[in-house]
């Protein structure tokens, strides 16, 4: 990637150029908000009440803080390079080809395991709620949705991005419904703790709980769709991940205060058996669905955004070249939007989505620190690319701080098998860079 000014062609234009830029903030901040909040929200509470009990708000704040930081960092490094890959645009711009490939990679690997993972998740919860066990029928499930998710991003960004709006809204009505409703059945002395756990048991419990809220790497993939991207980007990070924020918390509370001691020990659906001590089996099944829906609409947002790493892949040469066709009238990059949901139907059919979601949760925090780093470098060269960027305020002290807060929590709750994992995926992916140029 390169920022020189060259003599256009009359006949030929960049791909990008093609793409067609009609995501708005709204629209954006709703492909960051579903991107991260998903199927994982609705088993959230119980993992985190069972390390930290009533005091688990605390990891939440220490996660909302590494969040700040992280979201200055994206907000930044967005507004000054608008092309198609999101952090692997970011990193290509401000350090070079070699650390935008292997950012790429990382960004693409978390988000491949995660559509194969919650492509299986969700065949398994439709296939509950229509009364069947049978691996025929999950199969046949997941393929569906994964041929429907890709099928309406082949026909226009705006189509899938609208989609991803509805089913923002519906996934989220019922989370804020049990919000509300269970609100006023909260028993107090559910939510008291006699004293403040240890700051390294927080730190641990902040350590698992993060992965929850990572997401926004992979939704600003379509950056070369965004509209007026230094206004856009900024605020839309801004906006999404305030919003989960505030959601996590609030489902945190009122799970705690309906279930006090028994929220830890339903693992599989907490939200669910919590709703169904306040409505009975009607709540129960209302949040079983919501669940389903959730799952849908995270597949839906990651047959948007996942592609685009493939799509600027190609655009370097980094990857075969037909990946950066453009559907010539429905401009949309559609050989990269079949060629991922064909890849992560296969990890989902295959069952080895499970240990890639390891690498995946250790890759998404690489991928944060990498654009850390490349918001510092691209405003040091006052890399601007479409209107005035937005400017983080402090200097190198967010970026420097990012970094490393991040690192403390990788040392703090990653082994070393995880780490030399990850490094061969980056060994590897480095080889085959070589090789490509």
């Amino acid at each position: 990637m390169t920022f020189e000014t060259r003599a256009p062609s009359q006949n030929v234009k960049a791909p990008d150029e093609l793409l067609s830029r009609e995501l708005g903030v709204r629209q954006l901040a709703a492909v960051i908000f579903n991107y991260t909040v998903g199927s994982g929200i609705f088993v959230l509470p119980a993992v985190v009440a069972a390390q930290l009990g009533p005091s688990a708000i605390l990891a939440y704040l220490i996660c909302a803080f590494i969040m700040a930081l992280s979201v200055t960092c994206f907000a930044e490094a967005g507004s000054r390079v608008s092309t198609s890959g999101g952090p692997y645009a970011y990193v290509e711009a401000a350090l070079g080809p070699l650390p935008g490939f292997l950012t790429g990679v990382l960004n693409l690997l978390s988000a491949l395991a995660s559509a194969g993972f919650v492509a299986s998740a969700f065949a398994a919860s439709a296939a509950a709620l229509i009364g069947t066990s049978s691996a025929l029928v999950k199969g046949a499930l997941m393929a569906l949705v994964l041929s429907a998710a890709a099928a309406i991003n082949i026909r226009s960004v705006s189509g899938g991005a609208r989609l991803v709006e509805a089913a923002v809204v519906a996934k989220t009505v019922p989370l804020i419904l049990f919000v509300v409703v269970g609100a006023a059945f909260l028993r107090v002395e559910y939510l008291s703790w006699p004293s403040t756990p240890p700051l390294l048991s927080v730190m641990s419990t902040a350590g698992v709980l993060v992965f929850a809220f990572l997401g926004i790497e992979g939704a600003l993939q379509p950056s070369g769709e965004v509209h007026d991207p230094s206004r856009t980007v900024p605020r839309a990070v801004s906006l999404a991940i305030a919003a989960v924020v505030v959601l996590y918390i609030s489902i945190q509370v009122v799970a705690q205060g309906l279930l006090g001691d028994a929220l830890p020990g339903d693992r599989v659906a907490p939200l669910a058996e919590a709703a169904a001590t306040v409505v009975g089996p009607a709540g129960r099944t209302f949040m079983l669905i919501g669940a389903t829906v959730s799952m849908f609409g995270f597949l839906c947002g990651t047959v948007l955004t996942g592609p685009r790493s493939l799509f600027a892949f190609a655009q370097g040469r980094l990857a075969p070249r037909a990946l950066a066709a453009v559907h010539p009238s429905r401009r949309t990059p559609h050989v990269a939007i079949i060629v991922y949901a064909a890849i992560a139907l296969g990890l989902a059919l295959t069952g080895s989505f499970e240990s890639l979601l390891v690498l995946a949760n250790i890759s998404g925090l690489l991928v944060y620190v990498g654009v850390a780093v490349a918001a510092w470098e691209l405003r040091r060269r006052d890399v601007r690319t479409h209107g005035e960027p937005f400017i983080a305020p402090g200097g190198a002290i967010v970026p420097a701080l990012t970094c490393a807060v991040i690192v403390a929590v990788i040392v703090a709750t990653v082994s070393w098998i995880e780490m030399a994992s990850v490094g061969g995926v980056m060994a590897i992916a480095a080889v085959v860079y070589v090789l490509r140029r």
